[in-house]
């Protein structure tokens, strides 16, 4: 009895600090990746973070990123929605009423979705802007567009092909939303999410991540933890 309550209080804490909207769950991602050092690489690149200044930079010379076009905002670290806000957005009723601004003034389900840190990840300002809110694909594009970093984005067909190290994170990110909020996904970007699931698992780096996530947020994402649960003493991934 005392265990499951101390379990219940546990929850009850961490739900209690759980952000109500996007804002607040930026300055909740800012110290929970702080708190991780080694998740301190944007998503996409790869690039270390330097949290030495107010706001967060990447160094493009350690992951030899070249600005597409925007050095300035290439300069700075945004918080990217995995799922877009625009995917979840539009298909609830307040997103036809009034777009985004409506959602978050109206909507507690649109809020808890944005606010979701387990769908959040630090990117490059001009990376997060160039793949606004086009679907992830794979067509062997060759990379070049941003220097050593292989994210690929095609405008004309709005798709963006993502790097190899971000595809596994970006499946499971897109699963555990469908999950969670009965997000409507398109048989093949299933197909795709369950492939990439498969072929780019689970590491320990993403397993800290979600029992950080877990320790302020109350959940962890089911795709990651299952993983993370058949680890051996030593941390590493069972086989």
């Amino acid at each position: 009895m005392l265990a499951a309550a101390g379990v219940l209080l546990f929850c009850q804490q961490a739900l209690a600090e759980r952000a109500d909207n996007f804002r607040q769950a930026k300055r909740q991602a800012i110290k929970l990746y702080a708190s991780l050092a080694t998740n301190n690489t944007t998503f996409y690149c790869g690039c270390a973070i330097d949290s030495s200044h107010k706001k967060w930079q990447p160094d493009w010379h350690a992951c030899g990123f070249k600005p597409r076009k925007q050095p300035a905002r290439a300069s700075r670290i945004e918080w990217e929605h995995i799922v877009p806000a625009w995917e979840f957005g539009h298909q609830l009723q307040c997103w036809q009423q009034g777009g985004r601004k409506q959602c978050q003034q109206s909507s507690r389900q649109f809020n808890l979705m944005a606010s979701d840190l387990h769908n959040l990840v630090p990117a490059i300002g001009e990376v997060n802007g160039d793949r606004s809110n086009y679907r992830f694909s794979q067509w062997n594009a060759p990379s070049g567009q941003y220097g050593a970093c292989d994210m690929v984005v095609d405008f004309k067909a709005r798709k963006v092909q993502p790097p190899e190290r971000a595809r596994g994170a970006i499946a499971r990110a897109y699963l555990y939303m469908h999950d969670t909020y009965h997000l409507q996904l398109a048989p093949a970007q299933q197909r795709l999410f369950a492939a990439w699931n498969r072929q780019y698992p689970v590491d320990e780096k993403e397993c800290r991540r979600d029992n950080a996530i877990a320790g302020v947020q109350g959940n962890h994402n089911i795709y990651v933890q299952s993983v993370c649960l058949r680890q051996d003493i030593s941390g590493k991934i069972a086989q």
